[in-house]
């Protein structure tokens, strides 16, 4: 059935200066509709036009401090860069473009220069764990950390410590998801939510190239300096240094995986040779750009992740492969002036024994 007509009042104007309302019906619902919707995609065509030109400052200032990137590299890095500000993910690891400490410097050495081109790029600092080091979004780490985010979205648990592995929740009895749990409390706590990204950062005694600490300084309850000064860089390892939990399986939480490996420091060999008995089903995810002008969409793997296939028989049918699904569509919408929609692709790793290292 067609809408009918929509009335509106115009008002014609005669020659002695009086108005005369006039009942019209020329305005029709679907003309309204058409008119928001075209008001819609103009202003999300403007914040789209922002993170492009974010994009190209990156690309600008990784020439301007001669960062000699491989193509793939530059490629992810952009998309890592676009995925933090859009609010996808709130950490990624820096696993490629080289090798520390060059690494850190050159990656102090873009945001120094992008960020007074780009507040966009403002929140964004680097995080280093041991000899891991990570891109996060201070704004987006302190929302993952929180105690109402991991409360509303729990975490499973492949515990590797025991032979007969299984799928462990974050309410259950478990040491080293005590400890885990415990960790993720202390980063809420240094990671407050409602901070300014401009406020003084915790920051550990330690200086590098281009995190100097401030003379002025004081001294927090952890043993860390906080800088009068915005740093680029947030050394956690000493922070850390005590805790008995794998890196790996901090990972797992901090990278935005649904499901985590659990094991501590002392059992990484038992870890490694009892998921190495099981067959993995991989997780890709993607994210697909909204489309620019004629250009055909294009998708970029947003993470990738693995859970044995004997806990995920279900596939993407599994409570927390659905539930993950319906959080990521929700970050889809939150940023829909950038990306289109995420899927999920699902493939099997079988068991060869030795391959895995974790």
């Amino acid at each position: 059935m067609p809408l009918a007509p929509l009335p509106i009042w115009t008002v014609d104007f005669r020659s002695d200066g009086r108005g005369v309302l006039r009942w019209s019906s020329l305005l029709k619902v679907e003309e309204l509709d058409a008119a928001a919707v075209a008001a819609e995609m103009a202003a999300a065509a403007a914040t789209a036009e922002e993170y492009e030109e974010m994009l190209r400052v990156v690309k600008a200032s990784a020439a301007r401090i001669r960062w000699r990137l491989r193509p793939h590299s530059k490629r992810r890095l952009l998309n890592d860069i676009l995925f933090l500000c859009t609010g996808l993910r709130p950490v990624v690891l820096m696993d490629y473009g080289g090798t520390m400490p060059e690494l850190q410097d050159n990656l102090c050495s873009l945001l120094h220069h992008a960020q007074q081109e780009s507040s966009i790029l403002s929140p964004l600092r680097l995080m280093v764990i041991k000899d891991m080091l990570y891109l996060i979004h201070a704004k987006g780490l302190a929302e993952h950390a929180s105690p109402s985010a991991r409360s509303q979205h729990k975490l499973a648990f492949v515990d590797l410590e025991k032979s007969c592995i299984k799928l462990l929740s974050d309410t259950e009895e478990n040491g080293a998801l005590h400890e885990f749990v415990s960790i993720q409390d202390l980063f809420s706590a240094n990671f407050p939510v409602d901070a300014d990204v401009d406020l003084p950062i915790i920051q550990p005694e330690t200086k590098g190239q281009m995190s100097e600490i401030a003379e002025g300084t004081t001294m927090d309850n952890f043993g860390f300096r906080i800088a009068d000064g915005t740093s680029l860089v947030i050394d956690l390892s000493p922070f850390l240094e005590s805790a008995q939990i794998a890196l790996p399986s901090l990972n797992g939480w901090l990278l935005g995986y649904p499901v985590t490996y659990l094991f501590c420091n002392g059992s990484a060999e038992t870890a490694t040779q009892n998921l190495s008995k099981h067959s993995l089903h991989i997780y890709r995810i993607y994210a697909v750009r909204c489309r620019q002008s004629a250009v055909k969409q294009s998708e970029q793997e947003l993470m990738s992740f693995s859970v044995p296939c004997d806990m995920s028989t279900k596939r993407g049918e599994e409570p927390w492969a659905k539930s993950f699904l319906a959080h990521m569509n929700e970050k889809i919408k939150q940023s829909n002036h950038v990306w289109a929609s995420v899927r999920m692709e699902i493939e099997v790793f079988h068991s060869q024994s030795g391959l895995i290292v974790l």
